[in-house]
């Protein structure tokens, strides 16, 4: 067997400059949803050049879950004190709590730095350090690579939280240990959904791929119902919820289930589409069945949704 020699390459012969070539580059669909996969937060992209004061931020996302702003700096050398003063300004002035910063190499002093932000700031904010790299193999096309150094530490984060978890009351207790364990769950049988991080409450949210527009699982201990949503919380909600339904109810019925429910919700600003089933949520020896039952139905949702979103 013949094994080839990886061999790292300048980024500098794939991108000539920041603002030029490698923004718009990672500002790309198929680009992003890389950087996404590997930060583990599903992305879209709001604006390139984003004017802050008279600064200008390289891309502003939004975390698709969350729907909160996403701030991304950009520099293809060594990490400098300017572009983290830039960094922390531009965070503030967009009122940003995931903040990506992207370089050829991180210092020392700047990835303690960014290790320091995390620790003092609680589970709402999240600062990454990514080095950008390239890689090729013989004559092969070369490859981006996206290496972290520092990110948040969920776990640390926790061991803060412990206090406020104590005085929790039994439901909210048992929905969190719910939802810890459907994550679980999902991550070991290789779900391609991606996955909130659990919190006590009766709903956990999974990225659609585009900012107000989300997949939810719920659960009722009081009802015993297990509940998968599709959500939409746009401005014109109704207006795509009608576009949607006039085109693909029908279908739905056939490719998701023929008990789908459409439901406008005209009092509400939010329309939903969901399924819902019976299930005694506290009966633990049944959690894997209704967890298979959120990760089967939730992914037809997926599949179903998002490519016709995208087009609205």
């Amino acid at each position: 067997m013949k094994i080839a020699k990886l061999k790292k390459i300048d980024i500098r012969q794939l991108w000539q400059g920041e603002a030029s070539d490698f923004t718009p580059w990672l500002a790309k669909e198929e680009n992003i949803k890389q950087l996404s996969e590997v930060i583990q937060i599903d992305l879209e992209v709001i604006e390139q050049e984003k004017n802050v004061g008279p600064f200008r931020a390289d891309i502003l996302c939004k975390n698709t879950i969350g729907n909160n702003y996403v701030l991304i700096e950009n520099q293809l050398e060594k990490t400098d004190h300017t572009h983290l003063g830039q960094i922390m300004t531009y965070a503030a002035g967009l009122d940003a709590v995931t903040v990506i910063w992207i370089a050829k190499k991180f210092t020392e002093e700047h990835r303690a730095t960014i290790d320091w932000l995390n620790r003092i700031t609680d589970e709402q904010f999240n600062f990454f350090g990514i080095e950008i790299e390239a890689f090729q193999i013989g004559d092969s096309l070369p490859a981006p690579f996206f290496k972290v150094v520092s990110k948040p530490n969920d776990w640390s984060r926790s061991i803060k939280d412990t206090v406020s978890k104590q005085n929790l009351t039994s439901t909210k207790k048992l929905n969190l240990e719910y939802w810890t364990a459907m994550k679980k769950y999902f991550e070991e049988h290789d779900s391609f959904l991606k996955h909130q991080k659990p919190q006590p409450q009766h709903w956990t949210n999974f990225a659609l791929g585009k900012s107000n527009f989300y997949l939810a699982a719920a659960s009722s201990v009081r009802d015993n119902f297990l509940r998968a949503e599709f959500l939409i919380n746009t401005d014109t909600s109704k207006e795509d919820f009608r576009k949607l339904r006039d085109k693909y109810e029908t279908l739905s019925y056939e490719q998701i289930s023929e008990s789908l429910i459409w439901d406008e919700l005209p009092e509400n600003r939010v329309s939903w589409v969901y399924l819902k089933k019976e299930a005694n949520v506290e009966d633990k020896t049944d959690w894997n069945n209704q967890h298979q039952w959120f990760m089967e139905t939730l992914e037809k949702f997926d599949k179903f949704f998002r490519p016709k979103i995208k087009q609205l």
